[in-house]
């Protein structure tokens, strides 16, 4: 990121392009949020798991006898998990079990993380040729974007070949930002049918784009499915955090990238409505989703957004 700022800007610039219309992912370093700030996340949420969550997974596992199927599993991920929510209201005092020092790190770290994909939605705009404050104003809804925090970990898997760790998916909302564990791997994402590997890299932070941009950009930029391999060895963490619209926003295509295509793919809707829909489809194609929207297109005023 450091590099926006040198003669190396109309680069970096068109690699994040490349990436967004042909990857749906990016890994971003030299990011602005310090080390020493990552590493207290990242001590702070394995001891989190260790202390509270590990003797939880492995009662699920053994409940549901998972360590001695045969079969593949198709309708479980081998994750444990929990979630914060940062806008338009924080949870992150009433999540149980927190020790006081974490939740005040995860808020530091939500913040710093809100401003990162605020600066990254801005370059963005520059590059879809969309006036600043675009795609900020576009999630704003009456409240504000919704901003919340998955906190997972993928525990040591004794049947990885039967169980995934997470099922292959596309994220539903708007920009995601994945603080990823630096030694134990497991994120893929499919790239002209092919499973590809999204190596750990100490200290970056993994980015890619939700269906409401693919909508936004109409079909310029894509959400791409991705998927957590179980590893046999090894606990990975991830903290995977979602800058979505506001409940209440009205996404649709931009009009600016409209008048250059002539052609609108997209439907347009209210976002609570395609996350109730999301809700049970997620390990599905995102086709039908964006179909079944455009069946139901809601009949709301399109007036233009206004620009912050």
């Amino acid at each position: 990121m450091e590099l926006l700022n040198t003669e190396q800007r109309a680069a970096t610039m068109e690699t994040i392009k490349d990436a967004c219309e042909n990857w749906g992912f990016f890994e971003v370093v030299k990011h602005g949020i310090c080390h020493e700030l990552l590493d207290r996340v990242e001590k702070l949420t394995k001891g989190h798991y260790n202390k509270c969550m590990e003797e939880r997974f492995k009662e699920m596992v053994a409940s549901k006898g998972l360590e001695a199927v045969q079969t593949e599993i198709k309708d479980l991920d081998w994750e444990s998990t929990f979630f914060l929510k940062h806008l338009p209201l924080s949870n992150i005092s009433q999540v149980p079990d927190l020790e006081d020092e974490y939740r005040k790190i995860m808020k530091e770290f939500a913040d710093k993380l809100e401003k990162l994909a605020e600066q990254l939605l801005e370059l963005l705009c520059e590059n879809l040729g969309l006036e600043q404050g675009y795609l900020k104003k576009a999630f704003y809804g009456s409240k504000g974007p919704t901003f919340g925090t998955k906190v997972s970990n993928y525990p040591p898997c004794p049947k990885p070949d039967l169980i995934k760790g997470l099922r292959a998916h596309t994220d539903a909302g708007g920009i995601i930002l994945l603080f990823q564990d630096d030694k134990v791997s497991g994120l893929q994402l499919l790239k002209d049918d092919k499973w590809i590997d999204v190596p750990p890299m100490r200290h970056s932070i993994v980015i890619n784009l939700g269906d409401q941009l693919e909508v936004i950009t109409n079909g310029k930029y894509k959400s791409v499915e991705h998927r957590v391999i179980a590893q046999p060895h090894g606990n990975r963490m991830s903290i995977a955090s979602f800058y979505n619209p506001g409940s209440d926003a009205v996404i649709y295509p931009a009009p600016q990238l409209l008048e250059k295509e002539n052609k609108v793919i997209y439907p347009k809707f209210v976002f609570e409505d395609y996350m109730k829909l999301y809700a049970g489809l997620k390990f599905q194609a995102k086709e039908p989703r964006f179909e079944a929207m455009k069946a139901v297109e809601t009949a709301v005023n399109s007036a233009p957004i206004a620009t912050v």
